[in-house]
């Protein structure tokens, strides 16, 4: 297994593509539960170029009925990037104030529920910008949302087989 750097510029130029569209390769999940992770998954998917296929802990998406919970799941997105050893890209939680471009976002109550991963598409005076779906958005102020905590997730590369 080779590991790889992780194509930010790849990652938000598929998140500028389909901020306000949705590509039709992947079925759209807003009115079941929203569509933002989908979203970001897909993002992630556009910079790694890679899918990890392994069942029920993986990350991967093939249709509406063989996918898995990471794909689209706030949570076990989570889980799965930071958890990963496998094929595929794997993250950490970092500071803020180390996020880049490509990175993701997740927004969550004070309980610590989170419920929203928006991808950062860039930075203006001081300010993250995000973009997301279900509510659609690019170049979004992440301080424009009401969330109580965040958890910035940092895409450190991408492994694939040899």
């Amino acid at each position: 297994m080779t590991t790889f750097q992780y194509d930010r510029t790849a990652a938000v130029a598929y998140a500028k593509k389909w901020a306000f569209g949705r590509n039709p390769a992947f079925y759209d999940f807003s009115k079941i539960g929203g569509d933002c992770t989908n979203f970001a998954s897909q993002c992630i998917y556009a910079g790694a170029g890679v899918m990890n296929f392994t069942p029920e802990l993986g990350w991967f998406y093939r249709s509406t009925n063989d996918r898995t919970a990471s794909w689209t799941g706030v949570e076990f997105l989570h889980n799965f990037l930071v958890t990963n050893q496998g094929v595929g890209p794997f993250g950490k939680v970092v500071p803020l104030s180390e996020i880049e471009i490509g990175d993701i976002i997740q927004l969550g109550t004070a309980t610590g529920d989170f419920y929203h991963s928006p991808v950062v598409v860039g930075f203006s005076r001081g300010q993250i910008l995000v973009a997301a779906h279900t509510y659609d958005a690019y170049n979004k102020p992440l301080n424009s949302y009401n969330f109580a905590k965040s958890r910035p997730i940092h895409i450190l590369g991408v492994r694939k087989d040899d």
